[in-house]
């Protein structure tokens, strides 16, 4: 514990660190990151040409011009991204933490990321926990604290956290300072749920007060038995496991400070194992572009040698191969760049003034065209489909079921049945069982009884008004604790030993806790034993999903029934049951179970055979319940409008099978027509592979299949699996790790080699959107870690429908229009280029040089071309009330190689006609053929995009407007203009001509096309 500097050095540092650059690293991987692609290095060494005399062909700033600024426009954006994470970081790092000074025995404020293995840190309520922590000691006299565990399994329920019971009977705090203890840990893990360590206390620790209890041999979360091996109750070694720890990110939520011990620092705590560094992500657009300038790289060698060809290879034939590359540089245009970059931002920007999905942030503008292309989304459950708020909605006691207007009804009867001490029997009529030997109130009574007892909630006090509030592991519980105190039994004490309850008519009853049987996973139930101190009557109550309790109970003719009718309503089932017990039939339970508890070998199995021989059959059912999990609001129509566009949804969880899948059922995900095929417990290849057979000839059906099972299927049959469950319109994956959420979408991404969208509001679902092509993170109950994390942030699940159906479409066709035009721009003028040069005898000579050829893809054509930007189909209400039109965009035909290569003939057609005519209407005046040409050009490139335009803007006629204004006040400016030639009628009109044969006889043949074969939107517009 002294050797601080030691262990500073051996373990990692515990600095959160984000960024994706150091000062010395940014230049060159921002850099490489921009010329890894040929679109840059293209255009890098066509502007390094420049510098050899023989090579140079125009004005240097010609070609440097435009790549220097796309590059100082990339390397600002990046650095502003990254000093922000920079802040964030620093922030986090600076975060004070009390830690424990062994020599003064105070506490020293330390900052977050000096923290070491060893060190001793105290935790106040409401901070972050700053490194995966033991916990020591806990001011609670049972040793217990919850933590809130929102930013790492997903989950908004508290936890509780148990001491260590050597550490915990200390004094104080400060009495840890001079003892000296050993922690044994296991490796660095991601599994949060599992953790194997000793402690040793190899000194005397200060004697503690003496405890008003004596240490406890109950089984279960709630307890913590003392170790064995001494008559103090205190062993030099104690077992620690994941109910000790304290994970990294996690908050306290006690009042109370608690002391723990650094066990794993920065790269080896949980938290960080389990998320994944954020990628550079790069949209599927800029992939097609960078493949398309391929071709056209191919295209201007092929050009270029046709011209050397038909020259003859006379001369340096090389170098005028490369002086013809150049002037033919302009067929890979790399105003291109510029134009996309620049629309990717618009977008990201009119997506945040959106005021139809209020304070959605776009974090990356990098992206957003990926949102018109998705076809798998894979969402979180708690926090983004649902609300995580449970509500009771329906109880069944026998025959008689009773909703939220009977509710009222049944207090009455609960009022009744209770109004005499809890040994009595109320004699009423109307018989409910079978037997005939209970009736409806005592039925009632019972049922909601057994609620308020069998639980693991707390209550908690508030430190401001001093009110109760409850908290527990799980919000079903605090569902049915809330109902039972609506129905008049109030919970008013809990702690480790004893539960005190207030009944309808004031009085209090107080029970003993003998053993507590926690839900797990695997059982999929929890139980109680209770002795009532004022009778002394013990019963063992048990909650738990119907698929388990069902064997347990006695025979009854409506649980099966029942439940499926509640299950079909969205509801997720409880059966509650009850078996009393005597005091002999106790007694050898305990003796049974201290066996069991104490075996060395199979310790699991051996307790739960002792719980089944005794408690675990002929269960008296008290009753059913069903309780609802909100949704977010407008969940079911996003959903069916998401499935409706022709996008897969997965729903991955942390959460348990049954609670899945009453959440896909009552969200729709899961539609009345869908089959439902379950796989869970699977735990070899071969299981997996047998499970997974039912389902190839399976195409409307939805696949559950839980953690464990998906482990196998991801490690073993991974193609099988993901050939099935991609085919299938839903899949849930239940308990599934932060990591494994990662590798499936990972997987989906290479199996499938579509676009996947990722959304979840947890800091468990940080490596998930990460891995994503699209991450959208919501801002919620569960902090702003995944929503800063993601590359669009909404503030509910509802608000996805216009993010993708309405922005995604916008961006993506806009930006395949925008790329179409501006390789249009750049193959149109290089045509006219090789024409100019064919005339002259295939010299390599440039038709346009200086200005103009700046001008032509700046201020003479860049406005109106990027007004294209304001430009949409369909109107937005339509967008949305049709999302079957967005099944179109899936199918990439916006900037495909067919749309390439009309587009190459288009221009073909165009540069050829432009320069052909200008030559044939202009024969006499050849020396103005540099402006004939030039002014056709322009107004055919104008005219193109007026053409193109499906809805007006004002921007787009202002931008047409004051394009032909600078163009024509240029043509007084320039000296490539003769002033008094270009003022005659002839150059006018001529000119005109011009541009109309180019243009016309396109626009026609896309009018007519348009007659014969419309779009899939246009009846829709017309009927609208």
């Amino acid at each position: 514990m002294h050797d601080r500097k030691h262990r500073f050095k051996e373990f990692p540092p515990n600095a959160v660190k984000n960024q994706k650059y150091t000062l010395v690293s940014f230049v060159p991987v921002v850099l490489y990151e921009q010329f890894k692609y040929f679109f840059n290095l293209y255009f890098l060494l066509v502007a390094c040409s420049q510098f050899i005399p023989s090579l140079q062909i125009g004005y240097l700033v010609t070609y440097f011009g435009p790549l220097v600024f796309v590059l100082m426009v990339t390397m600002a954006k990046e650095a502003a991204d990254d000093i922000k994470r920079a802040r964030r970081d620093a922030a986090a790092n600076a975060q004070p933490v009390q830690v424990l000074d062994p020599e003064l025995g105070t506490f020293i404020a330390v900052p977050s990321s000096e923290l070491v293995v060893g060190d001793l840190v105290q935790v106040t309520k409401n901070q972050r926990i700053p490194a995966d922590l033991v916990l020591l000691r806990t001011h609670d006299k049972a040793g217990s604290c919850f933590i809130r565990t929102d930013q790492l399994d997903g989950e908004t329920d508290w936890k509780l956290k148990l001491a260590l019971h050597g550490t915990q009977t200390a004094s104080a705090d400060c009495a840890l300072a001079g003892v000296e203890m050993m922690v044994d840990a296991e490796p660095p893990s991601k599994d949060i749920h599992a953790f194997t360590g000793n402690l040793t206390i190899h000194s005397a620790m200060p004697q503690p007060l003496p405890s008003r209890h004596s240490p406890s041999t109950r089984t279960g979360s709630a307890t913590n038995s003392s170790p064995s091996g001494s008559a103090a109750g205190r062993s030099p070694v104690e077992p620690i496991s994941a109910d000790n720890m304290l994970w990294m990110n996690t908050v306290l939520a006690s009042p109370d400070p608690i002391l723990g011990c650094v066990v794993y620092t920065g790269r080896d705590t949980r938290a960080v194992m389990n998320t994944n560094l954020p990628a550079v992500k790069v949209g599927k657009l800029d992939m097609e572009v960078n493949r398309l300038s391929k071709i056209l790289f191919a295209v201007t060698a092929v050009l270029s040698f046709v011209m050397i060809y038909f020259s003859g290879f006379h001369g340096a034939w090389g170098v005028y191969l490369v002086r013809f590359m150049i002037l033919f540089s302009s067929i890979i245009p790399i105003s291109l760049r510029v134009n996309l970059d620049m629309g990717k931002l618009f977008h990201a920007q009119q997506i945040m003034w959106d005021t139809d999905i209020p304070d959605t942030i776009a974090r990356t503008s990098t992206i957003p065209e990926e949102l018109g292309r998705i076809e798998y989304l894979l969402s979180d459950k708690t926090g983004t489909l649902t609300r995580n708020e449970m509500d009771m909605k329906k109880v069944h006691v026998g025959t008689i079921a009773f909703g939220l207007d009977s509710f009222e009804e049944m207090r009455q009867l609960v009022e009744t049945g209770l109004a005499a001490p809890l040994t009595a029997t109320v004699p009423t009529g109307n018989l409910l069982d079978t037997a005939g030997s209970r009736d409806m109130a005592s039925r009632a009574s019972d049922l909601v009884l057994a609620l308020a007892l069998c639980h693991n909630v707390n209550l908690i006090v508030s430190e401001s008004d001093g009110s109760l509030s409850l908290q527990a592991a799980s919000p079903d519980e605090i569902a049915l604790v809330r109902w039972a105190q609506h129905m008049g039994v109030s919970l008013m004490h809990r702690d480790v030993h004893s539960i005190r309850v207030m009944l309808p008519n004031g009085r209090e009853s107080t029970f003993d806790i003998l053993h507590v049987f926690p839900f797990t996973s695997e059982s999929k139930r929890m139980g109680i034993v209770l002795r009532n101190v004022d009778s002394q009557e013990i019963m063992f109550l048990q909650k738990g999903a119907d698929a388990v309790m069902t064997r347990l109970v006695q025979y009854n003719d409506w649980l099966d029934e029942e439940c499926d009718t509640m299950s079909r309503e969205g509801l997720r089932t409880l059966v509650v049951a009850r078996k009393r017990l005597s005091p002999d039939l106790l007694a050898r339970f305990n003796e049974c179970m201290h066996t069991a508890r104490t075996a060395l070998v199979g310790r699991a199995e051996a307790v739960q055979a002792v719980v089944t021989q005794f408690l675990e059959h002929d269960l008296e059912i008290l009753g059913l319940t069903g309780v609802e999990d909100k949704l977010q609001e407008d969940v079911r129509p996003t959903l069916e409008s998401l499935r409706n566009a022709g996008i897969k949804v997965w729903m991955l969880t942390g959460d348990k099978v049954e609670t899945a899948t009453c959440i896909a059922l009552s969200s729709k995900l899961v539609s009345r027509q869908h089959s439902i095929y379950t796989i869970a417990k699977v735990k070899t290849p071969h299981e997996a592979e047998e499970e997974l057979s039912r389902l190839v000839h399976a195409t409307d059906a939805c696949l559950i299949i839980d953690g464990e099972s998906l482990a196998v299927c991801l490690e073993h049959c991974l193609s099988q699996f993901l050939t099935i469950a991609t085919r299938l319109p839903a899949v849930v994956c239940c308990r599934c790790s932060p990591t494994q959420k990662s590798q499936v979408t990972e997987a989906i991404k290479a199996h499938t080699g579509r676009r996947v969208c990722c959304i979840g509001d947890g800091g468990n679902d940080v490596s998930m959107i990460n891995s994503a092509h699209v991450g959208v993170g919501i801002v919620g109950k569960e902090g702003m870690q995944a929503s800063l994390a993601a590359d669009f942030s909404i503030t509910q699940f509802s608000h996805l429908t216009r993010l993708i159906l309405w922005h995604g479409r916008n961006s993506y066709q806009r930006s395949a229009k925008l790329a179409h035009f501006v390789i249009h721009r750049g193959l149109i003028i290089s045509i006219m280029q090789a024409v100019f040069s064919a005339i002259f005898y295939f010299a390599p000579i440039a038709l346009y040089q200086g200005m103009l050829l700046v001008g032509y893809t700046t201020v003479y054509t860049m406005w109106p071309l990027f007004s294209l930007v304001l430009d949409f189909d369909v109107p937005a209400d339509l967008a949305l009330l049709f999302p079957e039109l967005y099944k179109d965009l899936l199918k990439g035909r916006q900037l495909s190689f067919k749309t390439f290569f009309i587009w190459l003939l288009v221009s073909v057609y165009q540069g050829g006609a432009i320069m052909m005519l200008a030559l044939l209407l202009f024969d006499n005046d050849f020396v103005h053929v540099v402006s004939i040409s030039f002014t056709a050009l322009i107004f055919n490139e104008l005219l193109m995009v007026a053409l193109e335009i499906v809805n007006w803007h004002r921007y787009m006629l202002w931008a047409q407007v004051a394009s032909v204004v600078i163009y024509l006040v240029s043509m007084a400016i320039l000296p490539e203009f003769d002033l008094t030639f270009i003022l005659t009628l002839s150059f006018a009109w001529k000119s005109l001509a011009i541009t109309a044969l180019s243009s016309v006889p396109l626009f026609l043949i896309k009018r007519i096309r348009f007659h014969f074969a419309p779009p899939s939107y246009q009846k829709l517009v017309n009927n609208h």
